[in-house]
């Protein structure tokens, strides 16, 4: 499985690639970036992902501005510290959201 990880927080993406590796070891980051220009770009030049982790406050600015600049076809999984985006998340290709601080089930 290839996933396209996009976070904005250092701690928060190294915590993330590491429950990854936990719950899927097969699992590939290809890409880690942190805005909504680099994941637009990623997006254009690469294939699609089977997965995409996505923070909702980026460097830039929200990441739903992603959806407006490219076609994301693959699953999303929203990771935010704020729950007020959970409607708007379903409406794009969120197969789940998930409130921060996100926590291993080990």
């Amino acid at each position: 499985m290839n996933v396209l990880l996009v976070e904005d927080e250092n701690a928060a993406a190294r915590r993330l690639e590491k429950m990854l590796a936990e719950v899927e070891p097969e699992a590939q980051v290809v890409g880690r970036l942190d805005s909504i220009e680099s994941t637009v770009s990623w997006l254009a030049d690469n294939p699609e992902p089977d997965l995409m982790l996505l923070d909702i406050h980026l460097a830039d600015g929200g990441s739903f501005e992603i959806f407006e600049h490219a076609q994301v076809r693959c699953p999303v999984i929203f990771t935010t510290a704020y729950d007020e985006y959970a409607l708007e998340a379903f409406k794009v290709n969120a197969v789940d959201y998930l409130l921060k601080p996100i926590k291993s089930m080990n």
